[in-house]
């Protein structure tokens, strides 16, 4: 490296000197042909001292100028509007330095005065000129040979008039063979209809793909890829134009990070990102209330159960950001705490944290963990969550959401824990599965012990399926994917609500923040999540074949394999008796009215315990039947 350094400063310097050369040079020609403007025949008649003494004074005032300013330093390749502004602060700078000579040396005092205003644009000319077509060269916008898209071009048309869009356009110019061939620019703006972006022609709306695409084969271009260039788009705008550019034969995609394309080089890779199936699920971002989300956590004692699963994992990131004073980690299975407890360290290396292995069946060892840690605040996201796995093992299944649940609430009040926070799921509501019937027992307990007033808060908050969790329904479709299909759906009409984990999560802690300062008037209810409205499995399904490139019943299809033991068409987010009440967060509404006899559950609980324990399988889903009535098992 030592040894290159020298080459380096060479090449460095020459590149100056060339480039301070070229300047002064221009300099030294804009005096001439200035006074020529000015004087016109006149100008042959001047003396030679003035014509080449005032040249060579005003070579040498811009060269200080142009020293002094940095401007031989500006890359051409690159050469942009701040440039333009660096070469006309320099041509001013250069124009000032040499009035004075025009006042104290008599040689120059015949020279017109306004041939100085005429100096400033023809040198701004001079300098700017080169460096334009220099980089107008190097993008081929000056090769005349180009009269459409090269074999290995890509053939695009872009989404949205904006700033992304220009970058795209500008990142792709600057390739040695750019990899893309811009064929028109889409927008619903009724302005810009008509009008050019980089020499790129706003051809129509969004809406008039289809009439655009026939127009664009009919002159011998065939789009292959729609660009979606606007950063902020609805699900529905976005599952339309996935839909559109299907129909047309054409993949939709999404642009490049503006950093990513703001920052390339010359040789650098220009990709378009995959359209992720989380965008087409969006809705409109709900406001949350941050601020009170961080004060929930920070300098605070934070435990989570179940921090390796997918929702845990989430919960302790989020939380580790917000600066709790403590992080505890709690999980059975090894490999999973390991992973997250090497992400926080890695991730956090200053906040302090704890880990440890537990079952959360067991309450002996949940207590001491407890008492040892004195957490503040708990958030309850153990659980076991494959259906048809409990319809299975039902008495697993009621030991660790049901069982498991009672023992972290007696553990957390014998802590003096302020809140505990038991994540729920809408498979609660009219359990047809020993998921839902067990998890609805949760919900009771919590429920009634928060209703009881005592000093410690149970918030309980309820939502669908999320996306890329370890149960989902995405990473299976992926997997198929990967092997040629076909996608796997039970029923054509079973559909499902669904939520990213990073917004589940973030609307959890903002539950929490309205439960435990009673705003939203919770005690007792449960904290409903907004889930936007239930998506068809099959037309998932069909969407992320479509993303893949591929086309839906051709390349892959889409297999039915009937409903699984204790799997519904639909789910609820409320049950019948529930009532639902509007919160002051958009995306969080609260269930009320159901709780029970606090002793009367703890006495049924212990008879449940009693039968799962033992294996008795029949027995512990009678027991289930008792707590839940509403509990059919499909």
């Amino acid at each position: 490296m030592a040894a290159n350094l020298p080459n380096r400063l060479i090449q460095r310097f020459d590149r100056f000197t060339l480039a301070m050369g070229h300047d002064v040079a221009m300099a030294a020609l804009s005096f001439v042909v200035t006074l020529y403007l000015r004087l016109g025949d006149e100008f042959f008649r001047y003396s030679n001292e003035l014509v080449i003494g005032g040249t060579i004074t005003f070579a040498a005032a811009s060269a200080f100028a142009f020293w002094l300013t940095g401007l031989p330093r500006g890359v051409w390749r690159y050469v942009a509007i701040d440039d333009m502004i660096l070469v006309a602060r320099s041509v001013t700078l250069a124009i000032l330095i040499f009035l004075p000579a025009m006042f104290f040396w008599s040689r120059l005092a015949d020279m017109p005065r306004a041939a100085l205003l005429i100096n400033w644009f023809v040198l701004f000319a001079l300098l700017i000129g080169p460096r334009l077509l220099y980089r107008s060269v190097r993008e081929g916008r000056l090769d005349l040979t180009q009269g459409g898209p090269r074999d290995d071009q890509v053939q695009v048309l872009i989404v949205g008039a904006n700033d992304g869009a220009e970058l795209f356009l500008q990142a792709n110019r600057r390739r040695r063979r750019a990899p893309y061939y811009v064929v028109g620019i889409l927008d619903d703006a009724e302005r810009r209809q008509g009008r050019r972006m980089g020499g790129t022609e706003v051809l129509g709306t969004p809406q008039a793909l289809e009439s655009i695409v026939v127009g664009l084969k009919k002159r011998g271009l065939h789009p292959q890829r729609l660009v979606i260039a606007t950063p902020q788009i609805d699900g529905d705008s976005l599952s339309t134009l996935v839909d559109l550019a299907d129909r047309c034969g054409m993949t939709a995609v999404r642009l490049p990070r503006i950093n990513a394309l703001a920052g390339g080089t010359a040789d650098a890779a220009l990709e378009v990102d995959p359209i992720a199936i989380e965008d087409l699920l969006g809705r409109p971002q709900t406001v949350l209330d941050r601020d009170a989300m961080d004060r929930l956590v920070r300098g605070r004692r934070v435990l989570v159960t179940g921090a390796g699963g997918s929702i845990g994992s989430e919960l302790v990131r989020q939380v580790a950001a917000r600066a709790p004073s403590t992080l505890v980690l709690l999980d059975n299975s090894e490999f999973q705490l390991y992973s997250i407890d090497r992400e926080v360290e890695e991730s956090w290396p200053a906040l302090k944290r704890e880990s440890a292995i537990a079952d959360i069946r067991d309450s002996a060892r949940l207590s001491a963990i407890f008492q040892a840690h004195r957490p503040e605040i708990v958030f309850h996201a153990a659980a076991l969550k494959h259906v048809p796995l409990l319809e299975a093992n039902p008495s697993e299944g009621a030991l660790t959401n049901a069982i498991g649940t009672r023992n972290v609430a007696d553990a957390a009040i014998a802590a003096q824990v302020q809140a505990v926070v038991l994540i729920s799921t809408d498979k609660a509501v009219n359990p047809t599965n020993v998921l839902g019937a067990s998890k609805r027992v949760a919900e009771m307990l919590c429920q009634t012990l928060d209703a009881a007033v005592g000093p410690t808060r149970f918030v309980t908050v309820r939502f669908g399926n999320v996306l890329g969790s370890s149960g989902s329904v995405v990473p299976l479709f992926q997997r198929q994917l990967a092997g040629g299909g076909p996608l796997t759906v039970t029923h054509p009409d079973v559909e499902r609500y669904f939520m990213t984990i990073r917004e589940a999560v973030e609307l959890v802690l903002q539950a929490c923040v309205l439960a435990t300062s009673d705003r939203a008037g919770a005690r007792g209810g449960i904290l409903v999540l907004e889930m936007g409205g239930p998506v068809r499995i099959q037309d998932l399904a069909r969407r992320m074949i479509r993303l893949a490139g591929k086309r839906p019943d051709v390349d892959i299809s889409v297999a039915f394999t009937g409903l699984r033991p204790g799997e519904k068409l639909f789910e609820e987010l409320f049950h019948a008796e529930e009532q639902s009440f509007e919160t002051e967060i958009s995306g969080i509404k609260i269930a009320r009215s159901r709780t029970a006899d606090l002793e009367r559950l703890r006495d049924a609980l212990g008879e449940l315990e009693r039968l799962a324990r033992s294996g008795d399988a029949a027995g512990t889903l009678a027991a289930l039947r008792a707590l839940v009535p509403e509990y059919r098992p499909a």
